[in-house]
């Protein structure tokens, strides 16, 4: 026999001891649900490259909702798909009274006043040219783009926004959207920033959920670069001292390392958003039997925890908690 003074497999040996010794535990109260609205009544439409996900008209979602949070589910994140005649070069859809997206908010609040909501602050939903910003000549412009977000901001805290979920990467949105919360009396109102928001290939469900594509070129004068991870400091420190709540990193699994330095860095919460892509990949797989789907889910989200994202944007909450319920 080998004269071992340590023998780490005896924390291994029984399910109670292991649960005993689990170092990092994940509960519904970490995870934020994606969810989709659009014009129309009656409407439940899958996602054809995310199997599960369905966009809803706003009878439809408020049906979905009463089953999600009766499942537990604490938070939601709301994204609009609008009609192109709806779109135009200022997103002026996005603040205008009245409008979809700012009703469903309303709407939502007012019949699920306990539950944590969360927004999408950009212009591609609403932009005729599908990009993040206001777009000039070809070029993304940074301060007229601010200042449409701000308008954004403003008229989704008023709708009865919880958090706010700047997913931009402009160059000081933050800090002109903290400014106007505070200065129109909204000071309890959260700013989730997209902090490390990198130009990636794990975005395209989405965009199928919203066709929300650019029209020209790509993201990539505003979005991360795959290859930088001290830049993702640079943008956490600016979000950090003009006055986020959370930084998000996004997507979530190539990036665990990310999450990682922000936690060690920074102390106010991490989140992650567990991408569309990543949740395609596992769903893809699961249905061809190439792994088995649920632990695949489970080990994926436990690994973001791991890094230390306090709050996770995965489409697989409500599968997480029919999980736990079941």
């Amino acid at each position: 026999m080998l004269h071992l003074p340590r023998r780490p497999r005896r924390n291994r040996r029984t399910a109670a001891i292991r649960e005993m010794t689990q170092e990092t535990t994940l509960s519904l109260s970490n995870l934020i649900f994606p969810m989709f609205v659009l014009e129309g009544s009656n409407v439940k439409s899958e996602v054809k490259s995310m199997p599960g996900i369905y966009r809803f008209s706003l009878d439809t979602l408020l049906e979905e909702i009463r089953e999600v949070t009766d499942l537990g589910i604490q938070a939601i994140c709301l994204f609009p798909n609008y009609p192109e005649e709806k779109k135009d070069k200022r997103g002026t859809e996005s603040y205008r009274e009245g409008t979809l997206y700012l009703n469903a908010l309303n709407e939502i609040k007012n019949k699920f006043p306990d539950l944590t909501l969360m927004t999408d602050i950009a212009m591609d939903p609403y932009s005729s040219d599908g990009h993040d910003g206001y777009v000039e000549n070809g070029e993304i412009v940074n301060d007229i783009s601010v200042e449409i977000l701000g308008k954004m901001a403003l008229a989704q805290a008023k709708a009865g926004a919880d958090i706010l979920g700047p997913s931009d990467m402009m160059d000081g949105r933050v800090g002109y959207v903290r400014g106007l919360l505070d200065a129109e009396g909204y000071t309890n109102v959260s700013i989730m920033s997209y902090t490390a928001k990198y130009a990636s290939a794990f975005y395209g469900p989405f965009r199928d959920a919203l066709d929300s594509a650019p029209r020209f070129g790509d993201k990539k004068t505003y979005q991360m670069s795959p290859a930088n991870a001290r830049e993702a400091l640079v943008e956490a420190q600016l979000d950090f001292d003009e006055g986020a709540d959370f930084l998000m990193v996004k997507p979530a699994i190539p990036y665990l390392d990310i999450i990682k330095l922000l936690h060690d860095n920074f102390d106010i919460p991490v989140a992650a958003y567990n991408v569309s892509g990543e949740y395609a990949m596992i769903k893809a797989a699961a249905q061809n039997g190439w792994i088995e789907g649920e632990r695949a889910m489970l080990e994926s989200l436990m690994s973001i925890r791991r890094a230390g994202a306090k709050a996770i944007l995965t489409y697989f909450a409500k599968e997480f908690a029919l999980a736990q319920n079941g």
